[in-house]
């Protein structure tokens, strides 16, 4: 049986454990997208605090993917739970340093000006800061996706959900004829979920960012 034809007779099978992948990987990816931007949004105008922040989501990015699945068991079991909590952990840095990168980079006169019109230091963020830094910010949530989609398919040891399932059970049975298509097929998912996800963030931009930032 040739690739093509052994994934027409598992299509359902690899669509249900992408869906599973995509779900984990959203989740994950929504809720350190709050707690990043929330993180950069406080701590962007002290530049002590702000070094603290990202040395310790510095230090989560580091920590070995099966070491961190193997301590979270004992404190959250097994499958979806210490794989949300997991990805959160690794997609934290690149969004929390995005954005205070992106808040201290707006223009000092701009929040001036606004300052000058009467808005208050709430009111500047939300209304002026934050849509200019948006595209740093977008940026730093894409380079997230990106690491946690790959990630999500270890999270497998802990009977994760998603595709990293079959990636394992290929490689446990190596030397067998199911174990190559085993292994490419869930790859080949993961790829393409890479893929989605980068044009989708890349439409949230497009629809998101004002026609000015485009322009530059």
């Amino acid at each position: 049986m040739g690739f093509v034809e052994y994934l027409i007779q598992r299509w359902d099978h690899l669509l249900e454990l992408t869906i599973e992948h995509a779900q984990v990987v959203l989740i994950s990816l929504l809720i350190a997208t709050a707690i990043g931007m929330t993180l950069g949004v406080l701590v962007y105008r002290n530049e002590l605090v702000m070094g603290v922040v990202l040395n310790v989501t510095s230090v989560f990015i580091t920590i070995p993917s099966f070491a961190l699945f193997g301590l979270l068991v004992p404190i959250l079991g097994i499958g979806t739970p210490p794989t949300i909590f997991a990805l959160t952990m690794y997609a934290l840095l690149p969004i929390v340093r995005n954005t205070t990168t992106g808040l201290r980079g707006v223009d000092p006169a701009v929040v001036e000006s606004a300052q000058g019109m009467g808005m208050g230091r709430w009111q500047r963020l939300v209304r002026v800061e934050l849509p200019l830094a948006w595209p740093v910010i977008l940026a730093g949530i894409r380079i997230s996706t990106l690491l946690i989609i790959g990630i999500a398919a270890i999270a497998a040891i802990v009977n994760g959900p998603g595709l990293g399932g079959d990636i394992f059970s290929g490689l446990a049975r190596i030397g067998t004829d199911q174990a190559l298509y085993l292994v490419l097929s869930a790859t080949l998912g993961i790829i393409v979920l890479a893929v989605i996800f980068d044009l989708l963030i890349t439409l949230v931009g497009k629809l998101t960012t004002s026609g000015g930032l485009k322009s530059e």
